[in-house]
């Protein structure tokens, strides 16, 4: 963020003081909350018995990370297990073919999970981006792309489609999803560098093998086709110093992280309390800010344990994929609200900066903004709910920039101001994504008690709250540049 100027150190202690004290008092009132309403009538569905030797229930709303870790466990270990472990074979063996190994791999893991049918299907569309490829049109292979990510998102042509998948069971429909959606990226972002760079004559082997490779096959994080084309192919693939050590502990981290969010809703009913406005509106005004905030903080969270996970396994395929979301409590601008690096890099390199330039003017960003929401529309799936979500997000990244445009203050005077400015940012975040994660009846609730009957004294006290973990964010950001800055020079003068 460009910070170089530093606060005293009694300043950044009190910012501390009060952030913990106030997250205290809000997971007071959570806890008492989830105690009280354990027994209700409306919680019965998504409370089940948990740890029933200390009396806990545990809430099980949300349905995919309850199936990811009970009845489609085991196929995930194994799916990825064999991946990993044909992988090292083929390394040892001949590593000039482990990118056929991931492709064929891959592909019987999508026949044996969803069918053949469905493998044609996505060959198809695989096959027809291709061909568009071949006549060096960007404009032609957006649009076909695009035209193929609507097919997968709207109706009739999604009913059919989705009728290619062999039986039925729990996910289905979000590996239908997310299988259709990264391939489409995927053989756009192929087809966008095959006209990019004719020279280098990408076959569409090239494609099968960067479309079918397992651990980013469902859920991503996608890598853009020029990255993974360049690392897949490396005949030698060898490891940086301290590489193995680094997956370790971000296997570990993911483990550890899986552990906490059980033993998180076995105490907090974050994901069942929205969804009963009644007993919702008896929080208190620190209680329900809390609440809004720690929806965000899961979806991060179970973001971060999925890619966490699929980054582990990629990385000892010698890959080196997008980094994990950025945590929600250090995203104070509209500018970084990503949880996807995938997708974000993904849409920045193929519409937003292409049409956006140097973001500077207000004019091509506007373009720019508009474009890349509309993109991120139709992959969410265009609904009211996702209308009102990219709306109030574009304008919220363009009103950064006018705000840019007009301030200019000094270093010191301008740290606080612009966190000042952070704070309402970063609620004004929260707010516009809860609407996609939760309800908008439940998003109404929570900005009608924050900002109206709450005001002034609830709607000030939580921004303080949030200016001083804003402060506290930009230390450490601070600190962060420095400490990297510092071990730049040294490589310099070695």
């Amino acid at each position: 963020m460009g910070i170089k100027t530093s606060l005293p150190a009694a300043e950044l202690g009190l910012y501390s003081l009060v952030l913990s004290g106030a997250l205290a008092y809000a997971g007071r009132g959570l806890l008492e909350a989830s105690q009280d309403g354990a027994h209700r009538k409306a919680f019965r569905e998504s409370v089940r018995p948990g740890w029933e030797y200390i009396g806990r229930k545990m809430d099980v709303a949300d349905f995919e990370w309850v199936m990811w870790f009970t009845s489609f466990r085991n196929v995930i270990i194994f799916a990825l297990s064999g991946h990993v472990l044909f992988a090292k074979f083929c390394t040892m063996v001949a590593p000039q073919l482990r990118s056929w190994m991931y492709a064929v791999y891959g592909a019987l893991a999508v026949v044996g999970t969803m069918g053949p049918w469905y493998l044609l299907l996505l060959l198809g569309h695989c096959v027809g981006l291709y061909v568009a490829s071949l006549l060096g049109q960007p404009w032609l292979c957006l649009s076909l792309g695009l035209a193929s990510l609507a097919s997968f998102k709207l109706d009739p042509l999604i009913s059919w489609q989705s009728g290619f998948v062999t039986g039925t069971f729990d996910l289905q429909e979000v590996l239908f999803h997310g299988g259709s959606g990264f391939t489409v990226l995927r053989c756009t972002s192929f087809a966008l560098e095959s006209c990019a760079h004719p020279d280098r004559r990408y076959s569409l082997a090239d494609l099968l093998k960067y479309n079918f490779y397992l651990p980013f096959f469902f859920f991503g994080p996608i890598m853009t086709f020029d990255r993974f084309h360049a690392q897949v192919s490396l005949a030698e693939p060898v490891r940086r110093e301290g590489e193995l050590w680094r997956i370790r502990a971000q296997a570990g981290l993911s483990v550890v992280a899986i552990i906490a969010v059980d033993i998180f809703f076995h105490f907090f009913y974050i994901l069942t309390i929205p969804s009963d406005l009644k007993f919702a509106n008896r929080l208190t005004d620190s209680a329900l800010a809390g609440l809004a905030y720690s929806n965000l903080v899961y979806d991060w969270v179970k973001a971060a344990v999925l890619f966490g996970v699929v980054n582990t396994v990629a990385r000892l395929d010698h890959l080196d994929p997008p980094q994990p979301p950025k945590c929600i409590t250090a995203l104070y601008v509209f500018a970084e609200t990503h949880f996807d690096r995938g997708i974000n890099d993904w849409l920045c390199k193929y519409v937003y900066n292409h049409i956006g330039g140097e973001h500077s003017k207000v004019i091509p960003e506007l373009g720019a903004t508009v474009a890349t929401f509309s993109i991120t529309t139709l992959w969410l799936g265009p609904c009211d709910i996702v209308y009102l979500w990219s709306f109030l997000n574009c304008f919220g990244l363009n009103f950064e920039l006018w705000v840019q445009k007009l301030a200019s203050l000094s270093e010191q005077t301008s740290r606080r101001v612009r966190a000042v400015f952070g704070a309402m940012n970063f609620w004004a975040i929260v707010t516009y994504n809860l609407v996609s994660l939760n309800s908008l009846e439940f998003t109404e609730l929570v900005v009608r008690r924050l900002l109206l009957t709450g005001f002034p004294q609830t709607t000030l006290a939580v921004l303080f709250v949030t200016y001083c973990g804003v402060q506290l964010v930009k230390e450490r950001e601070r600190t962060l540049a420095l400490e990297e800055e510092q071990k730049q020079d040294k490589e310099k003068l070695e």
